[in-house]
Parts: C-alpha cells; sequence; structure tokens
C-alpha cells in the first residue's frame, strides 16, 4: 500500500508540475490576445481530478483494497503509458498546452504534430485521460473510484469539455479544422 501510494503522490506532483506550465502557457496566450472559454466548467474539472487522486489512496485505505498482480501490474504498465502519452500531447501542443480552453485569434489548430496528426483521434489527451481514469485506481483494486471517475469524467467531457474547445476553435480559427 505504500508504494502505491507513493506513485499516487507522484502523480500528484505530476500534475502540480503541468499547472505551472499551464500557467505559464496561459499568460502567454492572454499576452497575445487569447480569449478563455468554459470558464464556468474548470472548477469541476479541478474538483474531480483533485478528487479522483484523493479517492484513489481513500478507497485502497479505508476499504482496505488488495494489490492483486495479475491486475495490478499491467495497470501499473498502462498508468506509466498514460503518463508518456499525456507528455507526448504536451509536447505537441508546446506553448498551446493548457488545461484550460484559451483560443489565440490565428493561431489555428495543431493538426500535423505528435498524436494530433490523428485525424480519428481529435482529442488524444482525454482518451489518455479516460484510460489512466481506470488504470491508475485498479493498480490497486479501487473498482469504485475507477467506476466513478470514468463515469464523471465522461459527462464532464463529452457534454462540457470537448464542445466548449471545439466550438471555440470554431470561433477563432474557423480556417482551422477541429
Amino acid at each position: 500500500m505504500i508504494a502505491y501510494l507513493a506513485f499516487i503522490l507522484f502523480t500528484g506532483a505530476e500534475r502540480i508540475y503541468e499547472l505551472v506550465v499551464s500557467k505559464r502557457n496561459a499568460s502567454a496566450a492572454f499576452a497575445r490576445g487569447g480569449v478563455e472559454y468554459g470558464q464556468s466548467h474548470f472548477p469541476w474539472m479541478v474538483a474531480l481530478h483533485t478528487g479522483f487522486l484523493l479517492a484513489c489512496i481513500a478507497e485502497v485505505f479505508l476499504l482496505d483494497r488488495p494489490f492483486i498482480p495479475w491486475l495490478g501490474w499491467p495497470m501499473f504498465a498502462i498508468a506509466l503509458l498514460c503518463q508518456v502519452g499525456r507528455y507526448w500531447c504536451i509536447a505537441a501542443l508546446g506553448a498551446q498546452w493548457n488545461t484550460r480552453v484559451i483560443v489565440v485569434p490565428g493561431a489555428g489548430a495543431v493538426k500535423a504534430k505528435g498524436p494530433y496528426r490523428f485525424d480519428w483521434l481529435p482529442h488524444p489527451n482525454y482518451l489518455i485521460v479516460a484510460v489512466e481514469g481506470i488504470a491508475l485506481p485498479l493498480v490497486h483494486t479501487a473498482w469504485i473510484t475507477a467506476i466513478a471517475f470514468t463515469v464523471l469524467n465522461a459527462i464532464l467531457l463529452l457534454r462540457f469539455r470537448i464542445p466548449t474547445e471545439n466550438e471555440a476553435l470554431r470561433k477563432l480559427a474557423p480556417s482551422s479544422p477541429v
């Protein structure tokens, strides 16, 4: 259980680092005339992702979830691959990557780099987050957290976040495909 706690804490530290990068990129985007969309759903995303990490820990410790090697090790590998995928997305978007929906007029959508070059996968980062939302808790059989996060994340992404991003890109960069 202690190794799992360390892994979740490491993941949390990683998210804090991502917020630092995001804040830097947001400041630069605003300086270039960036317009933010979806401010109303952003606090819900922060709460969900923070609650997710806390729930991973709480379920394992409070409900005494066991580590089952045949499940835990593959889920650990998938969770690590998700981190690689997340940083692939961040690197591909460069200064345009952000945790918020900020679009700089004329900047256009990134379509030719990293995972964004695949037309059949318009939001690769969200697929990675969805997979991680299942894998990370299942490393230590926190199945309630895996199910709850998957459902809540799907609602937030499909109903609010992805439509907001698509609309923002259409409004500010009509010549760029979404």
